[in-house]
Order: C-alpha cells, then sequence, then structure tokens
C-alpha cells in the first residue's frame, strides 16, 4: 500500500509518501480502506518526537480516521466488508480491569492511531472490531474523520470530569484550536454560557459561528479581567485548559468559588504553579484528563 511515512523525527520534510507493507489483521481486527484522515496536534508532536517517548521507526501517523471496511478477521460479528466507519482512536488491551469497566481510556497498554502503533495516514489501517464506529451519513468522509479525538477528548473533559451542567459558565481556552472548537460546540449542546479566547480576529469569528457568548482577544485583552467584566466579578464555574504554563494563572483567577478547572494539555509548558492558599481557601477542584472512553465517542457520533 502507499502511506505517508516517516523514519526519523523532525520538521515536516521528514513526511515521505511510499509504498509499506499492508496490516495484517487478528482474528479481532478489521482492515480499514482509508477515506479520509485529519491531522490532529498530537501528529505533530510524533513526528517531530516527544522526550521519553521511543515512537517506532519507521512510523505511519494519522489518529483520526474515516474509511471503509474491506476485510474482516475470523472472530469478527459486528461489522462487515464494505461498511463506512469512524475509528475510534484509542486503542487498549480489551482485557485488563480498567477495560472491563468501560474505563479504556485507564488502560495502562492503550495508545493511540499513529502514536505508539501505525495510523491512518496510508490506504490501509487496522483496528480491533471495538474501534470501529457507525458513520454518520450527514457528514462527507473529512468532516467524519475530524470529530474524533478532539470530540472525544472535549467531551471527557467537560462531561465526564468536570461535570459541566446546564447555565452554568464555562471560559475555553484556545477557541482556534482543534479540542477548543469541539469544547465550544459541546457546552453550547448542553445548555452552558460559554466564555472563550484566541489571538486573531479570524479565530474569535470563527468561535462566534460556533456559538460562543462573549470573546476574549487574549493578545490584546486580559483574560481574568475579562471574565470577571463577563460575570459581574463572579467568575466561572468551569474553565477548559489544554494552553499549558500561558494561560495558567489567568485560569485559575478566572474561576468563581468552587470551580472546577479540567485541562488535558500543557503545549506551551508543563512547569505550572499553584498557591495552595488560593486553591484551598476559594476551594477549587483541578481535575486531569486524557483522551476518552470508546462508551464517550458513541453518544458525540449521535449528535454530529
Amino acid at each position: 500500500m502507499k502511506a505517508i511515512v516517516f523514519h526519523q523525527h523532525g520538521a515536516p520534510d521528514v513526511l515521505k509518501y511510499e509504498d509499506a507493507p499492508d496490516p495484517v489483521i487478528r482474528a479481532s481486527e478489521v482492515l480499514v480502506r482509508v477515506k479520509a484522515c485529519a491531522l490532529n496536534h498530537l501528529d505533530l508532536w510524533v513526528r517531530r518526537g516527544l522526550p521519553n517517548v521511543p515512537i517506532p521507526l519507521p512510523h505511519i501517523p494519522g489518529s483520526d480516521v474515516a474509511g471503509e471496511i474491506a476485510k474482516v478477521g475470523a472472530d469478527v460479528t459486528t461489522v462487515r466488508v464494505g461498511q463506512k466507519v469512524v475509528l475510534a482512536p484509542l486503542v487498549s488491551c480489551g482485557k485488563c480491569t480498567a477495560c472491563a469497566a468501560g474505563l479504556d481510556n485507564r488502560c495502562r497498554q492503550a495508545t493511540n492511531l499513529g502514536y505508539m502503533i501505525d495510523g491512518g495516514c496510508a490506504e490501509f489501517v487496522r483496528v480491533p472490531e471495538v474501534n470501529c464506529l457507525p458513520y454518520p451519513e450527514n457528514l462527507k468522509w473529512e468532516e467524519a474523520a475530524s470529530v474524533p479525538l478532539v470530540f472525544q477528548t472535549a467531551w471527557h473533559m467537560l462531561i465526564t470530569r468536570a461535570e459541566l451542567q446546564p447555565g452554568e459558565d464555562v471560559l475555553i481556552l484556545g477557541a482556534g484550536s482543534g479540542v477548543g472548537s469541539a469544547a465550544i460546540q459541546i457546552a453550547k449542546c448542553l445548555g452552558a454560557r460559554v466564555i472563550t479566547t484566541a489571538g486573531s480576529d479570524e479565530k474569535l469569528a470563527k468561535a462566534k459561528e460556533l456559538g460562543a457568548d462573549h470573546l476574549i482577544h487574549h493578545t490584546t485583552q486580559k483574560i481574568r479581567d475579562e471574565v470577571r467584566r463577563i460575570t459581574n466579578k463572579r467568575g466561572v464555574d468551569v474553565v477548559f485548559e489544554h494552553v499549558g504554563t500561558a494561560t495558567w494563572e489567568d485560569s485559575l483567577a478566572s474561576l468563581a468559588p468552587g470551580g472546577r478547572l479540567v485541562t488535558c494539555g500543557a503545549t506551551t509548558g508543563y512547569d505550572a504553579k499553584v498557591d495552595l492558599r488560593f486553591l484551598f481557601s476559594r476551594q477549587l477542584s483541578l481535575l486531569g484528563s486524557y483522551m476518552g472512553m470508546k462508551s464517550e465517542l458513541h453518544t458525540v457520533m449521535k449528535l454530529v
């Protein structure tokens, strides 16, 4: 098959379009003919290389895939050849206590397509049967492929971890990012009031189209000051954080008493500091979030 492959980490020019071996499926797996593979920020990190992460080389990136089943293993019963599917990007062992409880994002062997295993930037990709989700017929191939990783992550952060409620105020950092734009749509679908940030008028205009109620241009406005103005000095119930040290202090300062901050990333740095007095006196909650569960993605796919 043809695939996009890199044999070493580095700049975009390490990516090569070349021949690669066809994937060989196991009894519980399916072979998917890729129709579209979306670009995620994870793909950039994987290509550049991550400290202490021995990504196998040569490597095929690509976590977000939509396609058509080309072949099924002997034990596969729930999908058929020719069926259109969207793939859940998280591949877990399916045997541990976490997997048995449906908490596959806590599986110690879990990884993403295109991360520690080959991904979807190829003609074919192999995945476990359980990673095949029904295809939303109202979407084009490329639209369907753009859903899984960012919407699953945003759903897990807002709904499962932060337990965002209708009518609450939520601050979503980085409206121009994939996970940020997904979070805006999920929060509005739930009935929350959305305050969001971006670094350009173009990104803010797009956020407005997605339903954001209040916009903050973080290069010309102070995030915490604008949040206090918008909320009449109260602060927000939930902060959706994935930027890291560059926004961390503003994120904490934007919370109302009893507020929850949920984070899934550290793009601008991981060495964030917390004044413990501020944390306990305002009874704040700091929540970590990683990926999401297949059950959540099934719910998301019914809503897109």
